[in-house]
């Protein structure tokens, strides 16, 4: 009964609306009968779930296309077709939930109001949306933003995308942190600022270390009916990258060529990184200058670089921007290691495969600026390469400094200064004469130096070494006042002299004060060290006695006849003082005399043996006279010993041999 009751409601209601008096409009009458259709095809017991009411409009006011869209929720089925209706014009079969049509067969509907409706036909069931008026050159709808951009500017959010219009556009923003997905969005409604191809929006009062996620939509705020483009993708915007790359580089010369390995620590909220390479010397060809961008996302990176000059940037890059540059500057190869260029060079022609190059050295520290061979000038240094490409690497050929013409040098060495003066010398520095000023190859600097206070003092001159920036001159006069010059020499000729007034001081008295310290300790030292050289040779090498003979005073007699005798000793006399006599007599006080040489023999070996037997072991009848001498002997043996006897007895014992006489002292016996 409730399938019957539905099978019949929609012919119910027809009859009941056809009664009323909005029916006798027949310009209605149309309306009703497709919803008689649709209540009918419902009644059938076919699922159909009516799409929604169409868009028309125009991508943009000056666009000649339009396009509607719809859509149609909880349907799968692939053999959908709808029918799109634009007043009394009908578009059949379309496959999609959108039509693109041109404007020509809607030219005299595009400034009315037209009605619009959708009908879906799924199988053998139909259903239609509501219908919608709009005036279709009223109706303006963007695309959604595409190519979204962003970067921080401290705290604030920049986000750029591309414009629809030139004309500026209202913009909706959704955003919320990355890290808190789950939260719901917050939404910031603001006009944008447009240039010919983007719209720009600043956020403020974000955090610039924090990631947050994005979405946008903009429409127009020339057209009467604007509508609101679909939403964006989000987008993830990254923190800002506030840190410089900590790169370390390693230089390896090699054969003409140079292996820069560069290594840098991975960045926080870095994607990937950046490496601008500006080679001067443009690798393995001759075309003009230009930049190798390299992005990696490795944490190192390896190339090969000429003799010239190279600078690498390195940054660390987001979706939000880039962070600072490292920037690393690779010298050329240092112009005192290089040769000078044959002054022919110019009217060489380079061999094929190779690129020459000519670079203008505009300061000391090599800032090259590119020059092709037709603009060299006079006076003006020039370094020249020559490239080869070997096994894709730069590798440098030639290498040498130019001047087409020198001359004297323009201007003086820089910043000469005198300091650390001191009785007799004083320390001389400068800096070189600017490459630009030198206008040749500077040979040598000339030195001079010349005593103000008299005009007849030789000036004193000395040639330096042109890669010498200091100098000590000496041998100067204390208390003197010097004027020193200074010129660098080309081989044309000096250019203008740098001078400085010095003044010498005076000796000081401490260093008199030390020299006669000094004086006084080495003569000390001297003394002491011979010395003690004298005791150890002593005690290594003691002395030979050597005999005492002193001077012999001929006794000269009363009478000739004494004068002739003649006494020859031949036996030893032993002489013993009596106690009480303290001195000694004449005849052993008188000093022995040296009247004939010793005669080395065998008779007189003997006789020696013989009287050091006797003299150690006593007295002998052969040794002892008859006389006085035994007498004074026996009396000493049968007295009685006194005090003073036991005292040591001095025993002078005088022998006579030929001339020769000894003195012997013993303990007393």
């Amino acid at each position: 009964m409730g399938s019957h009751m539905l099978k019949n409601e929609p012919l119910r209601l027809f009859f009941r609306l056809y009664h009323m008096e909005s029916l006798k409009s027949w310009s209605l009458l149309h309306e009703y009968i497709i919803l008689l259709i649709l209540f009918t095809t419902v009644s059938k017991g076919s699922a159909c779930d009516a799409p929604s009411s169409p868009e028309c409009f125009r991508r943009t006011a000056e666009a000649p296309d339009y396009r509607c869209e719809w859509s149609m929720k909880n349907t799968t089925e692939s053999n959908v077709k709808f029918d799109l209706y634009i007043d009394e014009v009908r578009v059949r079969n379309i496959a999609r939930t959108w039509f693109e049509i041109n404007e020509k067969p809607f030219k005299r509907l595009k400034n009315r109001s037209v009605k619009i409706w959708v009908e879906a036909h799924i199988g053998n069931s139909r259903c239609a949306s509501t219908n919608t008026s709009v005036v279709l050159s009223h109706t303006v709808k963007y695309e959604a933003p595409k190519h979204i951009s962003m970067s921080w500017l401290k705290n604030n959010l920049s986000l750029s995308w591309t414009a629809s219009e030139k004309h500026p556009a209202a913009a909706e923003i959704l955003l919320r942190r990355d890290a808190h997905r789950t939260d719901s969005w917050g939404k910031i409604t603001t006009n944008t600022t447009s240039d010919t191809s983007m719209h720009h929006v600043l956020v403020e009062n974000l955090l610039k270390d924090t990631a947050y996620q994005v979405k946008i939509r903009h429409r127009s705020t020339k057209a009467l009916n604007p509508l609101w483009s679909d939403w964006s993708p989000v987008v993830t915007v990254p923190a800002e990258l506030e840190q410089i790359p900590e790169v370390t580089m390693n230089i390896t010369l090699s054969n003409g060529t140079r292996k820069v390995v560069l290594t840098w620590k991975k960045m926080p909220h870095a994607e990937m990184y950046s490496l601008n390479e500006t080679q001067s010397s443009n690798g393995c060809n001759c075309k003009k200058i230009r930049d190798y961008r390299i992005n990696t996302t490795e944490t190192n990176y390896t190339t090969f670089v000429s003799y010239s000059a190279v600078k690498i940037f390195v940054n660390g890059r987001n979706a939000a921007g880039s962070s600072p540059p490292a920037i690393l500057q690779i010298p050329a190869v240092p112009a005192a290691e290089l040769k000078i260029c044959d002054n022919t060079l110019l009217n060489i022609k380079p061999k094929k495969k190779t690129c020459p190059k000519w670079f203008e050295l505009q300061d000391a520290d090599l800032g090259l600026r590119s020059v092709s061979d037709t603009d060299i000038k006079d006076y003006v240094r020039y370094l020249y390469f020559e490239h080869k490409c070997i096994d894709g690497k730069p590798w440098t050929h030639k290498m040498c400094l130019f001047y087409q013409k020198e001359g004297a040098p323009l201007r003086e060495p820089q910043d000469f200064i005198a300091f650390s003066e001191t009785h007799n010398s004083t320390n001389l520095s400068w800096k070189a004469i600017p490459s630009t000023d030198q206008r040749g190859f500077l040979t040598h600097y000339s030195l001079c130096s010349v005593k103000v206070s008299s005009q007849d003092e030789r000036k004193e001159c000395h040639n330096i070494s042109a890669s010498v920036m200091k100098y000590r001159l000496g041998n100067l006069t204390q208390e003197t006042t010097y004027r020193v010059s200074l010129v660098g020499v080309t081989r044309v000729g000096e250019g203008p002299e740098a001078t400085v007034t010095i003044n010498t001081l005076p000796e000081k008295p401490v260093n008199v004060l030390w020299k006669l310290c000094l004086l006084f300790l080495f003569v000390i030292l001297t003394t002491m060290c011979t010395c003690i050289l004298k005791r150890i040779k002593d005690n290594i090498f003691p002395a030979v006695p050597t005999p005492v003979i002193p001077d012999f005073i001929p006794y000269q007699p009363e009478s000739q006849g004494f004068m002739e005798r003649k006494e020859e000793v031949d036996e030893l006399t032993l002489l013993q003082l009596h106690p009480e006599v303290k001195s000694v007599p004449e005849d052993a006080e008188e000093s022995a005399v040296l009247a004939g040489e010793w005669e080395e023999d065998t008779d007189e070996d003997e006789d020696n043996e013989r009287w050091d037997s006797r003299m150690l072991g006593g007295s002998s009848d052969e040794c002892l006279s008859p006389g006085s001498t035994e007498e004074a002997l026996r009396s000493s043996r049968e007295g009685e010993m006194t005090d003073v006897e036991q005292l040591d007895n001095e025993i002078a014992m005088l022998i006579y041999k030929k001339g020769l006489v000894f003195d012997v002292k013993t303990d007393s016996l």
